[in-house]
């Protein structure tokens, strides 16, 4: 079955693949005729939302579908021009890891808990006849190549010892033990921060220019695309419906979804009707004043003083570490603080007794990043959303309970027929907006939006960062927004807080901050944020060039 160079095009070739998978409501055809290549030292992106098959491909080329309820019921996959669907087992397990090999978007479900790392990759080598003394030895070597600092001493360690970033950079040096010919990366960054996000595609490239391995990059983040790949191939709905060249693509799409896709990309929309004004001759709605929080001898939070106006949207951004989510859980008294104020309507919420507290907890409500999680599979939409109606009975008579889930369900823009059905039978967004009807039902004043729009698809995000800049005009609602997604906070928010190791380093309105960024800090995050534009991200990489050159010299 071995073929010599002249036999084959491409490194890579998918031609006409289809797949489907039959389930309790018949056959769904999740990939439709779908044909590309990859070359060798080529990065193609497959680029789209949530189920329009860009991972089903790719886990048809590993053979990781599973089967059933999942069949390949049409097509060819080659490498080197080997058809991978007509190969042995065996042959295909020899192919598999060490010539064709996967990093997946979340490291921690793919890292076995209970195994040190160090032998979780040398486990990669053994599979493949590697003995136990080399299989270590080149496992640390791909420990210190990715560059994970004291890999000596890691060796032994646990995965859940590793930041995210961390864990990212071994499931890459699982997947380069024998420098595979192809890497093919699904969604290998999507929860990283963007300085980590910048550093992992960095390291992707790096290995790339010294192995010549062609990269079949799976995402959905028009940023990363703009950033990393060569060509891109637009999927939706299990069909392809443009490729070409990146920048062509991006410059001139053709088709109405890549378009669409396109203008939905955040930092792209415009201000989604920013507030003026607001703080002008007006009492603050919070003053947070020199809030500290301990765990044991570890200070999260370091005196963070700042206010919010009545009808404002606050960003606070910064890193995994930063302390921005655990001021939000502690002005929420989900955390309680070591120190200091948080003063709403002139009243300490941090001096609150518990019946005040339950009192005031319907004025501020939170939106958590997962739906999936904050929503309870076992209730229908309706019962989710007349559970705040329980809790605060005198808000609304029980006859009325219905009516206003339906008014509530057409305000985030749902259908009051969805009422009846469960969590699992939406979509991330539709989800979120199910969240953000739950957090409306109490009329509050303060809605704390902890990392809400991070998980979702570019068009989705667009969709719910308009809803909520249309509850802020309407409502007059205020807002403190947590993120790391910078190009969703310029277009949503007033004003931004960036923070670091639990204190504030730099504060502003969302001009000033994105065009004249003071802390160097700010600077390196907005730096690191990936543009969906392939000029602005050729320009940066010559940027970054030039300082190399520079530090050299």
């Amino acid at each position: 079955m071995t073929n010599t160079n002249s036999q084959y095009r491409h490194i890579l070739e998918v031609k006409e693949l289809a797949v489907e998978f039959h389930t309790a409501n018949g056959r769904f055809q999740a990939v439709k005729n779908v044909s590309f290549h990859l070359d060798r030292g080529e990065t193609l992106a497959i680029l789209g939302e949530s189920g329009s098959g860009k991972s089903v491909s790719a886990s048809a080329i590993m053979n990781l579908i599973d089967t059933p309820p999942g069949y390949i019921t049409q097509g060819s996959i080659h490498y080197r021009g080997q058809d991978l669907l007509n190969m042995s087992d065996v042959h295909r397990r020899d192919i598999n890891g060490a010539k064709i090999a996967m990093i997946f978007q979340d490291p921690l479900a793919h890292l076995n808990p209970v195994y040190p790392v160090g032998w979780q990759i040398a486990e990669s080598l053994r599979v493949h006849g590697v003995d136990k003394d080399k299989a270590n030895q080149r496992a640390l070597e791909l420990m210190k190549r990715v560059g994970l600092p004291d890999a000596q001493e890691k060796f032994d360690a646990y995965p859940h010892q590793f930041s995210g970033g961390q864990r990212q950079r071994l499931m890459i040096a699982m997947a380069l033990g024998f420098e595979p010919d192809i890497l093919i990366a699904d969604e290998p960054t999507t929860a990283l921060d963007v300085t980590v996000q910048a550093q992992i595609l960095e390291l992707l490239e790096e290995l790339q220019a010294e192995t010549g391995m062609g990269i079949l990059l799976i995402t959905h983040d028009l940023g990363v695309v703009a950033e990393t790949a060569n060509r891109v191939v637009v999927m939706n709905q299990g069909e392809i419906v443009e490729s070409g060249l990146t920048r062509e693509v991006f410059k001139n799409p053709q088709h109405y979804y890549t378009r669409k896709l396109i203008a939905a990309a955040p930092g792209h929309l415009g201000r989604q009707g920013g507030a003026t004004g607001l703080r002008e001759g007006r009492d603050a709605l919070l003053s947070v004043e020199n809030v500290v929080k301990y765990y044991g001898k570890f200070k999260a939070i370091k005196g963070v003083s700042f206010d919010l106006m009545p009808g404002e949207t606050v960003a606070i951004v910064g890193e995994s570490g930063s302390g921005k989510s655990t001021m939000a859980k502690t002005l929420l008294r989900l955390e309680e603080p070591s120190e200091g104020k948080a003063l709403y309507k002139g009243r300490d919420l941090f001096e609150l007794n518990p019946k005040e507290l339950f009192e005031l907890r319907r004025e501020i409500q939170m939106v958590f990043q997962d739906p999936t999680q904050s929503l309870n599979p076992r209730m229908t939409v309706e019962k989710l959303v007349c559970e705040a109606w329980k809790i605060h009975p005198q808000l609304l008579p029980r006859a009325k309970w219905k009516e206003r889930v339906a008014e509530l369900l057409v305000q985030v823009g749902l259908s009051p027929e969805h009422a009846a059905r469960y969590p699992h039978q939406f979509s991330g967004g539709q989800r979120q907006r199910i969240a953000i009807a739950r957090a409306l039902a109490l009329s509050p004043e303060l809605i704390v939006c902890d990392e809400a729009t991070s998980a979702l698809d570019v068009s989705i995000q667009a969709q719910v960062i308009k809803l909520l800049s249309d509850l802020r005009r309407d409502l007059g609602l205020s807002f403190i927004f947590i993120a790391h997604d910078l190009p969703v906070v310029r277009d949503f928010a007033d004003r931004v807080i960036v923070m670091k190791d639990g204190e504030i380093v730099e504060v502003g309105e969302v001009e000033q901050i994105f065009n004249h960024p003071a802390h160097p800090y700010t600077r390196a995050l907005l730096d690191a944020s990936p543009d969906a534009d392939p000029d602005v991200q050729a320009q940066r990489r010559e940027k970054r060039e030039r300082e190399r050159r520079m530090a050299v010299v």
